[in-house]
């Protein structure tokens, strides 16, 4: 069951990446982030408060956010500070990279996390595991040689550091989302992470992006940027749910989570017209045999 949870929010996260291109497109980063963590906190507000003034109306199903001491709390901020920094390197990386580049990028983080499931949690892989992994290492040198032919220097681009230090950042997230499901309630760290994100977006925009933003590119609202915190939701939803279970991998989920690079290809080649999308292909086919190799091994 956990990994057919994986793979559902795989496919909402493919959604919510290819709602974010379009929302970063020719507009100002910042505001659409603090934006994104706005209506993800709205979206569980009236489930926190359903659950302090009537608990009776939701105990019992998936939307119960019961209440979490100061400790909690405090792991939870944590978790807030890793994501919000992953995003707003990611959000900058998205606006300025080729979405069949960035995307195929975002699925090499699994291997970060797996050696940090390997040293952390003794995760043992299988041989099918390790050939899905291997083939992801070779996918991100092949997409190396897939950007110089669109200019973008691996070694030089600024915007593929700000991609490569999200993921780094976004591997941290998912070992530390680990540890935090075996020990917490979904809801919980769900809500309350968009919350504290929120709070930390507010003096980031006031003082990183209000001052100057007449010199930069202009925020202009667009029906996509809601669509990114609804798609996100559901795709983190199925995501935590899928690291309740006990006999879970995070370093599978990871993997899997990344197999959204499909929904993100497609709509770089249809939407986007992106370029050297044969070389491109390739390297989707080697991520996704991956993927197969993955569902192989854990079944």
């Amino acid at each position: 069951m956990w990994l057919s949870f994986a793979f559902l929010s795989a496919l909402f996260l493919g959604i919510y990446e290819v709602c974010k291109k379009a929302s970063l497109t020719g507009n100002a980063v910042l505001p659409v982030l603090f934006l994104n963590t706005l209506f993800g906190s709205l979206l569980f507000l009236p489930f926190v408060l359903l659950s302090v003034f009537s608990p009776e109306t939701l105990q019992g199903t998936a939307f119960y956010t019961p209440p979490a001491s100061w400790s909690v709390h405090g792991l939870i901020f944590l978790k807030s500070l890793i994501v919000l920094s992953s995003w707003i390197f990611n959000y900058f990386a998205t606006k300025h990279l080729p979405l069949t580049l960035s995307g195929q990028v975002k699925a090499t983080q699994p291997v970060m996390v797996l050696l940090g499931a390997l040293l952390i949690f003794g995760e043992r892989l299988n041989l099918y595991q390790w050939l899905g992994i291997f083939m992801a290492v070779v996918s991100f040198y092949l997409l190396s040689r897939s950007g110089k032919k669109e200019g973008i220097r691996f070694s030089h681009n600024r915007w593929v550091i700000f991609l490569v230090l999200s993921v780094m950042t976004g591997a941290l997230s998912g070992l530390y989302d680990k540890f935090l499901m075996s020990r917490m309630d979904v809801m919980t760290v769900q809500s309350w992470f968009n919350f504290y994100q929120l709070f930390l977006m507010i003096p980031v925009l006031l003082l990183l992006w209000y001052p100057g933003r007449k010199k930069t590119t202009a925020f202009r609202w667009n029906r996509y940027i809601p669509l990114i915190s609804i798609f996100l939701a559901f795709g983190d939803f199925l995501y935590f749910h899928a690291l309740t279970y006990q006999e879970s991998m995070i370093s599978i989920v990871s993997m899997v989570r990344r197999s959204n690079v499909l929904v993100i290809f497609l709509a770089g080649a249809w939407i986007y017209h992106e370029k050297n999308l044969k070389s491109k292909t390739f390297d989707l086919i080697l991520v996704l045999t991956g993927m197969f190799f993955l569902y192989l091994g854990s079944k």
